[in-house]
């Protein structure tokens, strides 16, 4: 089989390596079959010939923010995923973003993506469209189920070419799929409740709740009731996976 690659945005490395570690479990994957290339870091050879799939991962960027707040660093990836993405849509190339990978992909296609629908970190109940419930992606899916989320940015409006496909109460576009291949999701299909107390403790100082109340934030993700998020991600590998 082809590898997988993973395209990973965290300039903090013990995100970023607890991040791989629940996409190798998630996916099934090896590390030589799910590569992982830090974009803050690395240069990125798109070939996507050499790959079976790509999978973005999630960060502390908001693409919608005004560019000249914006980090060197920061535009350097946004600058990566941009070119890719115009080879990914034009060759409907398998493509799953995560979170961060919604707004790149959303402005990309041309999305609104502002701050509307932002998302405090916790459990969240997922309810697939009619879309959804007949997408292959989402096989592995029940109707509705938990997922942790945790955003400051989110789509406020579709495209009219893009299938809205998951959405939560307080934010309308969960998941969304351009083309036949191309798909984004807003929670962390990857996530469980020990990454989550990862990224809280990296991020407690990055503006997504009061640095003091990260034990409340815990307290109420476990209370939330979400414990086992559809494996999305291993379902992408199936779905796509080729010699």
């Amino acid at each position: 089989m082809k590898p997988f690659v993973l395209l990973s945005v965290r300039p903090e490395d013990v995100a970023a390596d607890d991040e791989y570690a629940a996409m190798l479990r998630c996916s099934g994957l090896d590390s030589t079959q799910l590569r992982r290339v830090r974009l803050d870091r690395e240069d990125l050879d798109v070939d996507l010939e050499s790959w079976s799939g790509v999978i973005l991962g999630g960060g502390p960027f908001q693409a919608s923010d005004p560019e000249g707040t914006k980090s060197a660093v920061q535009r350097r990836i946004e600058a990566l995923v941009a070119g890719l993405l115009d080879q990914v849509v034009a060759a409907d190339f398998p493509f799953l973003g995560a979170c961060y990978g919604i707004g790149t992909l959303g402005l990309h296609q041309g999305a609104v993506v502002d701050r509307t629908y932002a998302e405090p970190i916790g459990g969240a109940t997922i309810t697939l469209t009619a879309a959804g419930r007949a997408d292959p992606l989402f096989a592995v899916a029940p109707d509705s189920f938990g997922a942790f989320v945790g955003h400051k940015e989110a789509i406020r409006e579709l495209p009219a070419h893009a299938e809205s496909l998951a959405s939560s109460a307080a934010c309308p576009v969960q998941a969304f799929r351009v083309r036949r291949n191309v798909y984004a999701t807003q929670f962390h299909p990857e996530l469980d409740l020990d990454g989550l107390a990862t990224r809280v403790e990296v991020y407690r100082y990055a503006g997504y709740f009061e640095p003091h109340l990260a034990d409340v934030v815990m307290d109420a993700a476990r209370a939330s009731g979400v414990d086992a998020v559809p494996n999305v991600i291993g379902r992408f590998v199936e779905l796509y996976g080729r010699s």
